[in-house]
């Protein structure tokens, strides 16, 4: 399985390397600021990562640093990150974080138990803060790679956190970084939610496809009278 694991990601990199890159991840190559991954990866739950991007470089104009977003009244955060995805929570959560930051002295921590204690922040941020502003090795399960590790058979779980535990057991530790970015990429862009490309897709021939209807099959179905 492990072996199996690792040919499949070996390709995916070649594969998505002309991907649109993940939002999160651009940011991380433009800056390794704690504070600005940490807040682009809240504003990116459930958005699309062209509103991301706008949003956060919106905010980022008036808030460079924690200082500054303390700042900050929760109707302006609002009024700056909108039309994000659930951006009234999300405007409470920035609106609370300083305060949440003040005893690590308003700095971001590299501990998972300890940013899993800031508002708005899950396993799933936790982990990816934790490799794109810290580099240290975890392993970031947002619902591509949930489904996509589920699609290819490698896990068999219900959630996320499930897949993270499973991956831990058999996801060589030298992959756990990138595997987000590089499953992401690949779910944006060809394995998608809705109209998955298996008709296109560089693992036609080996992807078990469990839950999958691809395209191909929709066009069939939808022309057989």
């Amino acid at each position: 399985m492990t072996m199996k694991l690792e040919l499949f990601i070996l390709a995916l990199e070649k594969e998505v390397a002309a991907y649109r890159t993940p939002i999160v991840d651009l940011i991380a190559v433009q800056t390794r600021n704690p504070f600005k991954i940490l807040v682009s990866t809240i504003l990116s739950a459930r958005t699309r990562d062209e509103v991301t991007s706008m949003a956060s470089r919106r905010l980022f104009n008036e808030t460079p640093d924690i200082h500054a977003l303390a700042g900050l009244s929760k109707e302006k955060i609002r009024e700056l990150i909108k039309p994000v995805g659930f951006f009234n929570n999300k405007a409470d959560y920035l609106y609370r974080l300083p305060e949440s930051l003040k005893p690590y002295g308003y700095k971001v921590p590299d501990e998972l138990e300890e940013l899993l204690k800031l508002p708005g922040v899950g396993r799933k941020t936790a982990n990816l803060v934790l490799t794109a502003a810290f580099d240290k090795p975890a392993i970031c399960v947002d619902t591509h790679v949930h489904r996509i590790m589920n699609i290819w058979g490698f896990v068999k779980t219900k959630n996320p956190e499930s897949t993270e535990k499973a991956l831990q057991k058999t996801l060589p530790i030298k992959y756990w970084k990138k595997i987000n970015s590089i499953l992401v990429a690949f779910g944006q862009e060809r394995c998608k939610p809705v109209g998955p490309q298996c008709d296109c897709c560089v693992f036609e021939q080996d992807c078990p496809k469990n839950g999958v209807t691809s395209r191909r099959i929709r066009r069939a179905s939808a022309v057989t009278p």
